[in-house]
């Protein structure tokens, strides 16, 4: 009898078994248009350790096109950033900016928060 719960590495049907990855929706070409996406701009401090960063959510595009749309965002608000569990983050306030860059794109970006 197998022990509920508990750490397994290899063992198991659950290795066998294909995870889906990151890019697996735009595989199928279940990508929603970028003028339908829900993209909001908001500034955060959160979790952040008080410096002000703008999150970028909502984006519905494979991995590779989302760093190549931050290269586009860090040149033109000209600040660093990263690419975190789907959501862009700039640092400093380029709410202005990004609103800006991503209009350009073909995206619908709002502001969210105030």
């Amino acid at each position: 009898m197998a022990k509920k719960g508990g750490w397994q590495e290899f063992s198991g049907s659950a290795a066998n078994t294909a995870r889906p990855s990151a890019g697996s929706a735009a595989a199928g070409g279940a990508t929603t248009p970028k003028a339908q996406q829900k993209v909001r701009v908001q500034r955060t401090k959160a979790g952040k350790g008080g410096k002000l960063v703008t999150a970028i959510t909502g984006l519905d595009i494979p991995e590779t096109e989302a760093r190549a749309l931050l290269k586009t965002l860090k040149a033109t608000s000209g600040t660093g950033g990263t690419l975190k569990d789907g959501v862009i983050e700039l640092q400093g306030d380029q709410v202005a900016s990004a609103l800006a860059a991503l209009e350009k794109e073909g995206f619908r970006p709002k502001q969210a928060g105030g």
